[in-house]
């Protein structure tokens, strides 16, 4: 199916197609036609499924046909978790909206508030926000919500992750009564699926993380490697592959600054992205990595998700995250668009109870490789796939806070180790087996 078949008017036909888009994702294809008739959608839907355009793209048809009459209103409202994400989101309605007059600001906090409230008093149609800022802007009467007729969650898994639960809930109950809601979640947790009950009344619900949906094209394998000589390993792994762009996540802001200058020393340029450096900063920085100015970046999770590139060749996990599904996320930056793409961890002992969640939700083993000179001195043992951690680690508050790591008694005795040929055993099919 193409866009033409959507019934979109022309304006936004053009725009998609001078962007060179052709044919429709699974996602696209079967929600929009639901989200123009008015439909509230509860949608469970992957990094780089076309989800933005899945949302964006009816709002704007729906909106085309008249603007905001009042100031310090606006007519839809998408909550994204991070800052990234706000302003990439934004960015996409500025595209696809190209050819209307429709009006669409991002809003986040770390930036002054002043050009955000002069932007609001001039009015908008589309806000795009992080809900944290957006309450503080409602308190202080800067923006109005009488006039919403849409609301989209974004990423509601990964709000509800962050701590933003009251911010969300605040925000809803602010809201007009009839509007149209249309929620997407990479998972639809426990939590996520409180809200949407509790929020979305008689909601459609779309699942587009089966096996029948198209997989990206995805080569994973770990080296395993104690924990003080990863920055070693990886500067010797960007030498002997040459490569020519990496994204590098790692769990903190003080360990991401750290190994810029551990691989500086070793004569290998990188730069860093975490919420302790300032907006402007960040955006150039994505800018310039988009852009190929910048070979290496550095990310902590808090800054992965708006970071959106069409062909990125690898992702490493210096660090493995926790939960699982940000695992999915991250790799999800790589084999895109058709492409293909690698995605490397660097595990260490420290990691095992991670990599046990990660690959029982994945349903199998990642391919270990060992890199001569840099084989591990503390064994990692192979994952247990039905491993049930009797404590999870406890979320991090904030990009400081170390993932949780297993004690020496919580490792599986040898004779309860898998084999090495473990990994061939087959498994039930998991929602997004990558």
């Amino acid at each position: 199916m193409s866009f033409s078949t959507l019934g979109l008017s022309e304006p936004i036909i053009n725009a998609v197609t001078e962007l060179g888009y052709t044919s429709l994702t699974p996602i696209q294809a079967e929600a929009i036609p639901l989200a123009l008739k008015g439909k509230n959608l509860i949608a469970a839907a992957q990094t780089g499924s076309g989800k933005t355009a899945t949302f964006v793209l009816p709002i704007l048809e729906m909106l085309s046909r008249g603007v905001t009459q009042r100031k310090k209103r606006a007519r839809a409202l998408i909550l994204t978790p991070t800052r990234e994400l706000a302003v990439q989101v934004c960015h996409s309605i500025e595209a696809y909206g190209k050819h209307l007059s429709l009006k669409s600001i991002a809003i986040y906090g770390g930036v002054d508030y002043a050009p955000q409230k002069q932007q609001l008093l001039d009015g908008v149609d589309i806000v795009v926000a992080t809900p944290g800022r957006l309450r503080d802007l409602y308190t202080q009467r800067a923006i109005h919500f009488d006039e919403i007729e849409f609301l989209v969650l974004d990423e509601a898994d990964r709000m509800l992750d962050m701590g933003f639960i009251e911010d969300i809930t605040k925000i809803i109950d602010t809201l007009p009564d009839n509007r149209q809601n249309l929620l997407f979640s990479a998972t639809l947790s426990r939590q996520v699926r409180e809200l949407a009950k509790e929020t979305f009344l008689n909601a459609i619900q779309l699942s587009f993380t089966k096996e029948n949906v198209d997989k990206p094209d995805i080569d994973q394998w770990l080296i395993t490697v104690d924990k003080d000589k990863k920055s070693a390993l990886l500067s010797h792994l960007i030498n002997e592959h040459q490569w020519q762009q990496a994204l590098i996540f790692i769990e903190t802001k003080h360990g991401a600054g750290k190994l810029v200058s551990q691989l500086g020393k070793r004569g290998i340029e990188a730069e860093a992205i975490h919420s302790g450096r300032t907006q402007a900063i960040r955006e150039q920085l994505l800018a310039d990595f988009k852009a190929g100015k910048i070979k290496y970046l550095i990310s902590t999770g808090v800054s992965a998700r708006g970071i959106d590139i069409e062909v990125l060749p690898l992702v490493i996990n210096y660090d493995l995250p926790f939960p699982a599904d940000e695992y999915v996320h991250r790799i999800g930056r790589t084999g895109r668009a058709g492409a293909s793409g690698q995605a490397i961890s660097l595990v260490s002992r420290d990691d095992f109870k991670n990599l046990c969640m990660i690959e029982r939700r994945l349903g199998h083993l990642i391919t270990r490789k060992e890199i001569e000179g840099f084989k591990a001195s503390k064994e990692v043992p192979i994952s247990v796939l039905n491993f049930e951690p009797k404590h999870k680690p406890a979320r991090a508050s904030s990009e400081d806070k170390h993932t949780s790591t297993i004690s020496k008694s919580q490792l599986p005795s040898r004779d309860q180790r898998p084999s090495k040929n473990a990994g061939s055993k087959k498994l039930p099919p998991n929602p997004w087996n990558v």
